[in-house]
């Protein structure tokens, strides 16, 4: 017995001193730039980002609420969410591969023994020798896999990295869904403003062609005008029903984010509001910081870190596999001593299994290993370096299209006085009406593209908050979710 325990303590002090095989994974060194390589021309500076619940910065009740309700209910959300879990689970399963296991079972069986046997049937035997008998056992079975190479412990090391993965997953799901939340939601406002604006020019244009009219029946002006002014009036028309239907369709997509039925916010959203504004100023932070606000650039890192173990897995399968073995129990042909001391019976001891010949099966498994870390990370890079070109692209867009709108804001005055004018002179009988038609389309137009440009303003801050990774705290509390 005392040798059986110096050769427990052995083996476990091999398991205790053994080393893991395999690559130890060291985090790839990522370089990121001193400053952005766009101008901050928009409002941006590089003061620390506070992106936890950036949306509130457009002072929007409704976005608010909208976001806090499909945090609570988006079903990519739940489907990410889900995916945690299972990578727990599988931690957990990881985690257990590195313990004893231990089975329980009880048995009866009537049994008859063969009286012709090899042994049996060749000697004289007394005839009262019973061969058929009950049988009652019961005991244990316990099994310990001793992770001398180290392959256990990788395997819980890639499975811990998946968690993380999943969880950066996660929060990527809910940066996307914030993302798409905001951007629904302001074209519901930009196509409303576009609306309304286009009813408006329906008004002034029919007052027109009003005009037009009646001054053809005083003989002051021709047919023509009458029929230039319906053109215009029925071409301003023509764009109620596409407006209409972009409506639609955004509230729709709002719905199916909200995880709701798609026409559930139509009542909610169909009263026309201005589109959400922008605030004076945007604090973007500095690219080293970027890296760490990226879900998806961790969750690169993360699915990097595994397949690294991964590699250690497949190389453990070169090595023997210890596993110390052992069974305890009592077995009787009568139940009425089935557990007395005399119906005891137990075994241990250590057991080496070892893969002599798998046709290179093992070897080709370490070359897929190997080649996988490789793809992750290229995947992993690529990601880093999409990741900056998102930022320097949104804030391009950013800063252009505030400077776009400046100009339209002076193109719609401009229009708009160019139009008085018109009417003016053509009341007098100074000009003829073509003049007010192309005013009357110019200032339209420059209306229109304004309410474009204020929409794209919009929707290029939350493009530009997205790709900084905006909606989660890097501290991993999710600050910005409905708990605000």
């Amino acid at each position: 017995m005392k040798t059986n325990y110096l050769t427990l303590a052995a083996l476990l002090a091999i398991v205790t001193a053994g080393c893991a095989v395999g690559p130890d994974y060291q985090r790839p060194v990522a370089s990121a730039p001193a400053q952005w390589a766009e101008p901050l021309a928009g409002g941006e500076t590089n003061a620390p980002a506070s992106l936890a619940a950036w949306w509130k910065n457009f002072n929007d009740s409704e976005l608010d609420s909208l976001i806090n309700r499909a945090v609570r209910s988006n079903l990519d959300l739940q489907v990410a969410e889900a995916r945690v879990r299972e990578a727990r689970a599988q931690y957990g399963i990881a985690s257990a591969n590195l313990l004893p296991t231990l089975d329980g079972s009880a048995s009866y069986a009537r049994t008859e023994t063969s009286k012709h046997q090899p042994v049996l049937g060749s000697i004289p035997l007394p005839s009262n020798i019973p061969f058929d008998n009950n049988v009652y056992q019961a005991g244990f079975d316990a099994s310990w896999e001793l992770d001398v190479f180290g392959g256990q412990r990788r395997a819980r090391e890639s499975a811990r990295a998946q968690v993380e993965a999943s969880e950066f997953g996660q929060r990527d799901v809910l940066v996307t869904l914030l993302g798409d939340v905001a951007r629904d939601y302001i074209d519901v406002r930009g196509y409303q403003r576009r609306l309304a604006i286009t009813e408006d020019n329906i008004q002034a244009q029919n007052q027109a062609l009003a005009i037009t009219q009646d001054r053809f029946k005083k003989g002051l002006s021709n047919d023509l005008d009458v029929q230039q002014a319906a053109s215009l009036l029925a071409t301003t028309k023509a764009e109620v029903p596409t407006l209409q239907t972009e409506i639609q369709a955004s509230i729709l997509r709002l719905g199916v984010l909200l995880g709701q039925q798609p026409e559930n916010l139509v009542a909610e959203l169909s009263t026309a509001a201005p589109i959400p504004t922008t605030p004076p100023q945007v604090p973007v932070g500095l690219p080293s910081q970027l890296l760490e606000r990226r879900p998806d650039v961790q969750r690169a890192e993360r699915e990097l870190a595994s397949a690294t173990a991964n590699i250690g897995v497949a190389k453990a399968d070169l090595f023997p596999k210890f596993f110390l073995t052992g069974a305890a129990g009592f077995e009787s042909v009568s139940a009425s001593d089935w557990f007395s001391a005399g119906s005891r019976f137990w075994s241990t001891g250590p057991t080496v299994q070892w893969r002599i010949f798998d046709a290179g099966q093992i070897r080709n498994n370490i070359r897929i290993q190997d080649a996988r870390q490789q793809e992750v990370l290229a995947d992993y890079e690529k990601t880093m370096l999409g990741a900056f070109a998102d930022v320097e692209s949104g804030l391009t867009a950013y800063a252009n299209e505030q400077t776009r709108r400046e100009s339209l804001q002076d193109a719609v005055t401009a229009s708009r006085n160019s139009l008085d004018l018109a009417n003016k002179l053509y009341a007098n009988g100074l000009t003829d009406f073509l003049h007010v038609l192309d005013a009357e389309r110019s200032l339209y137009q420059a209306q229109d593209a304004l309410a474009q440009s204020d929409r794209t303003v919009s929707v290029n801050l939350v493009a530009l908050y997205k790709s900084l990774g905006g909606g989660w705290d890097a501290s991993g509390q999710n600050a910005g979710l409905a708990k605000n």
